[in-house]
């Protein structure tokens, strides 16, 4: 295999009825899989200055925290609420399945800087858009949104059509 679409799998009905559920973790449990979307993700952003790199848990981890160390950039961690341990901002919202609160520390992005948002999935933009509120609450610019997988039929990018998106593959949500 040598194409990042031939890794992913789907499961259909996870986690309720009517989802397909996009498991990345087929990607990132090969060797070469992972290799490849930090590949993709690093090609992303190129030409990208910024000085954070800002992901959610748990899935956003896997890949913003490699991006961060090979680019040598700091690394926001983006928590669902109560699992961090100073001053925070939260926000909830729905997401296509749950709702959910995220939380990030109050003092992770200094005003002026250049924050790049990476997220395993983009599908309605919900989980994205919330952290590129707190990130300019802050005082900080997202100046790219990069994702591994995004689901277009959910538009996501219509949330976010004041940002830069990139990802890496998209595919239907059936």
């Amino acid at each position: 295999m040598n194409k990042l679409e031939d890794y992913l799998v789907s499961i259909p009905d996870f986690p309720k009825p009517g989802v397909v559920f996009r498991d990345i973790t087929s990607i990132l449990q090969d060797k070469d899989g992972l290799q490849l979307a930090i590949k993709e993700i690093l090609k992303l952003l190129a030409d990208t200055d910024f000085d954070l790199v800002a992901a959610p848990e748990s899935r956003g981890f896997l890949l913003g925290m490699p991006i961060a160390y090979q680019m040598k950039k700091g690394f926001i961690p983006v928590r669902k609420k109560g699992k961090l341990p100073r001053e925070t901002i939260r926000a909830g919202f729905e997401m296509e399945y749950a709702r959910t609160e995220l939380e990030m520390h109050k003092d992770a992005v200094a005003p002026g800087q250049k924050v790049v948002i990476i997220d395993d999935l983009m599908a309605t933009g919900n989980t994205l858009r919330v952290i590129a509120d707190m990130v300019e609450t802050l005082g900080g610019k997202v100046v790219k949104i990069c994702c591994l997988l995004e689901l277009p039929e959910l538009e996501g990018r219509r949330q976010l059509k004041d940002y830069e998106i990139a990802s890496v593959l998209s595919c239907d949500e059936a």
